[in-house]
C-alpha cells in the first residue's frame, strides 16, 4: 500500500475510532493501519488538524517532516456511512 493511501485509510478510520471509542473493530482497525504507518513506512509521528475543507496531516520520517492532505468531506464520509446503518448502532 503507498504511502497516500495508508495515511487516508489511518485518518478516516481514526475519525471513527475517536468518535465511537466502545467500537472495538474501529480501534483494531485503526491500530492495523497505524502500524502500517510505523512499520512500511518508518513514519515516526503524525499531527492532524483541520484547516477549511481540508484535514491536514503532518508526518515525520527520519526527522524530515512533510504534509499530505484529505477533503474533510471524503474523510468523514465512512463514519457517516457507518453511522447510518442500524446495524452499527
Amino acid at each position: 500500500m503507498n504511502l497516500q493511501d495508508a495515511i487516508y485509510n489511518w485518518l478516516s478510520i481514526k475519525v471513527v475510532s475517536d468518535a465511537r471509542p466502545n467500537d472495538k473493530a474501529a480501534l483494531d482497525t485503526y491500530m492495523f493501519f497505524d502500524e502500517i504507518l510505523k512499520q512500511d513506512h518508518k513514519i515516526e509521528k503524525l499531527e492532524i488538524k483541520k484547516e477549511g475543507a481540508w484535514y491536514i496531516v503532518d508526518y515525520w520520517i527520519e526527522q524530515k517532516k512533510d504534509t499530505k492532505q484529505y477533503p474533510i468531506d471524503l474523510i468523514d464520509a465512512l463514519l457517516l456511512s457507518i453511522e447510518s446503518e442500524p446495524k452499527y448502532n
